[in-house]
């Protein structure tokens, strides 16, 4: 038999546009234009999925029955994801949607595209059904304007989750910083190899085995002195500790937590940071004592002397201060070193 889908939405040239590509994936499909109308279809049939329009009023572009119609798919049928699907979108609705109504996907229909919601629909078929305990989510919120000034400092943004992106993108953009997202370990690696960040914000689930790539990532932002935010769906209290003891993050945010004004706050203390600190912040307390006296004219046995350190051991913050400062001689991290006085 083949699977059911319920597609609640006033505009029937929508209902006709996505009825064609659900049932070109194998879907039976029942059609709603009102709140009452998918609560009947809901108690008719179970189904696998659910596209829903926030607005159920062409007359009214406030209107947000869709998120009733969520409620009521929680409700009658708590198995069956829904996607939302909207023209009238807000960050805050689009978080409520996801972490009060159970949204798995919420996609624009400004930026509506076939090979999106096909692929959405694969996501949805390959994944558990819902559960009354939440879903995995999978948000796709296109903010209006994501221009930056080449000079605002930069947050890389590492999530699969294209909605998490966008509404990750938004928020750091109103914060003043420019927001460079990417989806997966390998892109994310290309960034900070051959960009400078301010910030990282990593979610832990990278579509791979036991959040491997996500830890790692965390190691390598750590590697390159990048302050670190994970905003991850695990919330495991053991794991949470485990993450701060072993990967120096500044702050972990539960996905199913997730507050819209606590975040701008890290954003403002975080930017607050950047702009009081210099090149030299990076470097250890004993770091900055060798460049000290390399900056005075000392050799290498006379910083050991000073220091009362082995020359080997004078060798070895050398390398990791021209490492950190991205220099390869003396002469420019002496340089460095004047610059930041």
């Amino acid at each position: 038999m083949n699977m059911r889908a319920l597609i609640v939405d006033d505009d029937t040239s929508w209902q006709g546009l996505l009825s064609e590509m659900l049932n070109e994936n194998g879907f039976e499909v029942d059609t709603a234009g009102t709140v009452e109308e998918a609560a009947a279809a809901l108690k008719a049939n179970s189904h696998r999925l659910a596209v829903v329009d926030l607005s159920l009023s062409v007359s009214d572009h406030h209107n947000q029955d869709g998120l009733r119609v969520l409620d009521t798919i929680r409700l009658l049928d708590p198995t069956c994801r829904a996607i939302l699907l909207t023209g009238f979108a807000t960050v805050e609705v689009a978080v409520k949607a996801l972490t009060e109504h159970n949204a798995f996907t919420f996609l624009r229909k400004e930026s509506f595209k076939r090979l999106e919601f096909k692929d959405v629909i694969q996501r949805i078929l390959v994944s558990a059904p819902a559960t009354d305990e939440g879903n995995a989510s999978v948000l796709t919120l296109k903010p209006d304007s994501v221009s930056q000034t080449a000079l605002a400092p930069k947050v890389l943004i590492v999530d699969d989750d294209a909605g998490w992106r966008s509404i990750l993108e938004d928020l750091i953009h109103e914060s003043e910083f420019q927001p460079v997202a990417c989806a997966s370990f390998g892109e994310a690696l290309g960034l900070i190899r051959n960009d400078k960040f301010s910030l990282a914000v990593v979610d832990l689930s990278l579509r791979s085995t036991q959040n491997l790539d996500g830890l790692q990532l965390l190691k390598i932002a750590q590697g390159h002195h990048i302050p670190t935010i994970v905003v991850s769906g695990l919330a495991e209290p053991e794991e949470i500790q485990r993450i701060y003891a072993e990967h120096a993050i500044s702050t972990y945010i539960e996905k199913q937590a997730f507050d819209r004004a606590a975040f701008k706050r890290i954003l403002a203390k975080t930017k607050q940071a950047s702009e009081t600190s210099n090149e030299l912040s990076i470097l250890t307390d004993r770091e900055r004592e060798v460049l000290t006296l390399l900056a005075q004219g000392m050799t290498n046995k006379e910083i050991a002397e000073k220091l009362v350190i082995t020359t080997n051991t004078v060798k070895r913050h050398l390398k990791a201060i021209f490492e950190k400062l991205n220099v390869h001689t003396r002469a420019a991290a002496v340089a460095i070193a004047t610059k930041n006085k």
